[in-house]
Parts: structure tokens; C-alpha cells; sequence
């Protein structure tokens, strides 16, 4: 039978999220152990943002190239899809995470392979991936940083084969010759066109729009982008059911007599929620589809005990996580040290201000949505007094970074305090303009003073500029 032993933090899930939210109460003189039951990095690192950024990478570089006349005529016409692989593999580290392991060790942070489970207030129990069992107490508190969990469709018959998620498209060993993507979201979006530059005929199957949380003007952009890839875009489209022929090959059946879309492999993309089954939530009296957490990543009804992270369910997002893991951690060290009681300011350094209108988020299709803050409908259906400017993006930066430059943005402002509460910008490579409206949402800076915000000549940055003037500054 194991002993218990005592720690000041546990955290469960060593992703990304778990990882910082680690490393801040060990910098803030905690002791902390890290338990994980797959790789020490996580969904990011493996399956999610890296191989599916360095899929997309190649393609857009390609694109860019042929975009300019003198290098358009200097590159061939296709990918090297065994190149593309080869260069995702090792973005990966090839799915091996010695390196992550040696980071959590030399940061002074104590790691458990094996799955853990809560068994009543602080305490956690482990199934060591070596056969060993561990009952730690945490002093101070436990951090869920379980990350999430692909949320399946009720489509008949797909339980019944094998087929994609996103891990298998972004860890694919091989191109397939036809891909049919179940889902019009963030992943299945992007994984649909990296595909396509792969060489792969690819049909994009949702039941609604594309990227329906972005701007009308940013979806058709994209659309156009891929449908330029040979994208075929079957929107606003159900099916009724999926099965694998005789033959291996994909047969999903489109509902109202759409037909039968036939391919090698299917990616359902579907959307993700938190990953709390199985965690020893009803055992503490929670239930895991009703967690709720405050500012500082604390749940609801247990002071002890925080979720970050895709866990937490406010923003899946692994930029976000990780802002909630640094701010959770500063809260639990202020709250250990006796500094810091009830909640805390707003956008100090223990709140987890930025996930209440000041998220940024980027759709790194090829052409890029960035955009941060809230939508037009969102600050209107919370009944800010708003307005906005767009226009397409056409300044001398554009026009010198492509012939055929294809883009918008758009600022949604504040009108009872001249702030911007939200940007949306479309085009090549508009995720590098993103950081400087997130800074104009977070610090809400005066329009008036945004002004004195020269841009650089000639850079598409100058769309500031244009949309101010637009505004009338």
C-alpha cells in the first residue's frame, strides 16, 4: 500500500497549461508535482497547434511565393508532401518528449507518469505508468489541467468504423488521395486546406457555415481561399449516416438526397469539451459537466482546488490556458503567502482578466483570420452602445507584399469611451497585426490616442490608419 505524501501543489495534466501553471508556484517557492499520463508537453506540442501549424506553414509559403511576380516564376507548382512530413516530425520531436522532461526537471518541478484521480478534499491518487501507486496531499491546492477531448457527432454508423480525429490528420504518415472533413470549425478548417496543398481531394462537409463565430467578409475570404485549393465545400449540409465499404473506402451519406461522398479517410471535427470524466470530481460532490471557476481559476465551492486550461471550459485556446495557468499560479502563491484574500483585482497579476473580452485567436488558414475581443454581435447582445468601421485591406504594404492582395478588417468601438472593444483582420499573414489591437483592447486605449500610433511606410499595417480615418479621426 502506498504513504501518502504531502506537497504543496499537485497538478493533473502536464500539457502546456499544466506546465506553466507549474512552474509559477515552484518560481513562487512551492513545491509542485506534475503528473501526466501520455507525453509531457501535451495536445499541443504532439497533436494540435505545432503539426498543424507546420502542415499549413509550407503552403502559405508557397502561396506568398507565387503571389509576387520575379519569385512566382523562380518555384514549382506543388508541395513535397514527404518534406511536409518530415519537417511536422520533427516540430513534434517525433512524438518523443525527452526535452519537455528535461525542462520540468530542471525547473524543479517533481513529474509521475501514470493516471491520478481525486479521492476527497486535496488528496490524489496515482496509477503510475510503472505499476506503482501514489496518494499525494496537496498543502494548498490541486490544479486540474486535463486539457479537453474531441466531442463526437451522433452520426449513424460512426462509432461502427475507423476514422480521423485530429490527432490521426496531424500526426498522418501518408497523404491520402481523398479526404472528406466532417466539420466547418477552426480545426477541421485549416486541416481541410493543408490537405489540399498536400495533394489530397478534399470535401469539407458542415452542417452550417464556415467559421461561423468570424465576420461574414472573413468567411467568404476563406472560402475563396479554398476553393482556390480545389476545396469542395458541401455547407449547410447534414448527413445521415457513415460506413467503410468492402473496399475500405469512406461512404458518407448526405442527408435530403445530397448524395454519397466517397473518400480514403474521414476527419471529423466536430468540436472539443473538457476532459473531466474519470478525474474523482463525484467523489468532492461536483459534477464534471457543471464546473464553474472564478477570476482566478478557483472552482466553485472548494477552495482548494482550481481548473485551467482547455479543463476549465471558458476559452480552449493554448495561449489562453496558459494565461489562466500563470494567473491561477500567482493567485495560489498570494493565497499561500497570506497576500492575497477573496478575489482579486481586475487585470492584476492573479485575475484572468482577458478571457472577459480581450481573447485573441487566429484561423491559420491561408487567407489568416486574426482577430481579439468582441464581435459587432457580441458587444450589441451585451448591450454596449457600439459602432464599427471596415473597409478592405488596400494600402501600399498590401499591394507590395502580393500582385493580388485579398483582404478586410474591421475595429468595433466603444462609443460611450472612444475604446476599441474588438479587430477582426483577413488576409496573408494578418496574424503579425494581431497583437497590436490586442494591446489597444487590454490597455483600451483612446481612439484620439490611437491616432498618435503612426504605422510604419509601406507595411499593411497601414490599415490602422485607414480605418481611423475611415472613423473620422
Amino acid at each position: 500500500m502506498a504513504q501518502t505524501r504531502t506537497v504543496d501543489v499537485v497538478i493533473i495534466g502536464a500539457g502546456a497549461v499544466g506546465e506553466n501553471a507549474a512552474d509559477k508556484v515552484v518560481q513562487g517557492g512551492l513545491s509542485a508535482v506534475l503528473i501526466e499520463a501520455e507525453l509531457v508537453g501535451g495536445e499541443c506540442s504532439y497533436w494540435a497547434c505545432m503539426p498543424s501549424k507546420a502542415l499549413l506553414r509550407p503552403g502559405a509559403a508557397l502561396l506568398a511565393a507565387q503571389s509576387v511576380a520575379g519569385s512566382r516564376e523562380a518555384v514549382t507548382q506543388t508541395l513535397d508532401a514527404d518534406a511536409v512530413l518530415k519537417r511536422r516530425d520533427e516540430f513534434t520531436s517525433h512524438w518523443q518528449d525527452d526535452s519537455q522532461v528535461s525542462w520540468v526537471e530542471n525547473a524543479g518541478i517533481e513529474l509521475i507518469r501514470g493516471h491520478a484521480w481525486l479521492t476527497g478534499e486535496r488528496s490524489v491518487e496515482v496509477a503510475g505508468n510503472d505499476g506503482g501507486t501514489h496518494v499525494l496531499h496537496a498543502t494548498h491546492a490541486v490544479i486540474l489541467a486535463t486539457g479537453s477531448v474531441p466531442t463526437a457527432p451522433p452520426l449513424p454508423g460512426l462509432a461502427d468504423i475507423e476514422y480521423w480525429g485530429t490527432r490521426e490528420a496531424t500526426s498522418a504518415q501518408t497523404v491520402p488521395d481523398r479526404l472528406t472533413v466532417f466539420g466547418g470549425g477552426v480545426s477541421g478548417t485549416e486541416l481541410a486546406q493543408a490537405f489540399a496543398r498536400l495533394g489530397s481531394s478534399v470535401t469539407l462537409v458542415a452542417r452550417g457555415d464556415l467559421l461561423t463565430m468570424y465576420p461574414t467578409e472573413a468567411r467568404e475570404l476563406v472560402k475563396a481561399g479554398l476553393r482556390a485549393d480545389g476545396v469542395d465545400l458541401r455547407l449547410h449540409t447534414s448527413a445521415d449516416s457513415v460506413q467503410r465499404n468492402a473496399g475500405g473506402e469512406v461512404e458518407l451519406v448526405l442527408s435530403e438526397g445530397g448524395g454519397t461522398v466517397t473518400s480514403d479517410e474521414l476527419l471529423v471535427s466536430t468540436g472539443r469539451h473538457p476532459a473531466l470524466e474519470g478525474l474523482g470530481l463525484e467523489s468532492i460532490g461536483l459534477e464534471p459537466k457543471k464546473l464553474t471557476t472564478d477570476t482566478t481559476g478557483r472552482v466553485a465551492g472548494k477552495d482548494w482546488l482550481y481548473a485551467v486550461g482547455d479543463a476549465a471550459g471558458k476559452v480552449l485556446l493554448t495561449h489562453q490556458g496558459k494565461y489562466e495557468a500563470r494567473a491561477t499560479g500567482t493567485a495560489i502563491v498570494a493565497r499561500a503567502a497570506g497576500t492575497l484574500h477573496g478575489d482579486p483585482a481586475p487585470w492584476s497579476a492573479g485575475a484572468q482578466t482577458a478571457n472577459d473580452g480581450a481573447v485573441p485567436n487566429v484561423v491559420f488558414t491561408d487567407p489568416e483570420i486574426a482577430s481579439v475581443g468582441l464581435s459587432l454581435q457580441q458587444a450589441r447582445d451585451g448591450g454596449r452602445n457600439v459602432s464599427e468601421v471596415s473597409l478592405p485591406i488596400a494600402v501600399a504594404g498590401s499591394a507590395l507584399y502580393a500582385d493580388d492582395y485579398k483582404g478586410w478588417a474591421q475595429l468595433v468601438i466603444d462609443e460611450d469611451d472612444k475604446t476599441l472593444l474588438g479587430a477582426t483582420f483577413v488576409g496573408p499573414d494578418v496574424a503579425e497585426l494581431l497583437h497590436s489591437a490586442t494591446i489597444a483592447v487590454v490597455g483600451q486605449v483612446p481612439l484620439e490616442r490611437l491616432w498618435h500610433a503612426v504605422p510604419s511606410y509601406p507595411t499593411v499595417s497601414e490599415v490602422w490608419l485607414r480605418l481611423l480615418e475611415k472613423y473620422g479621426l
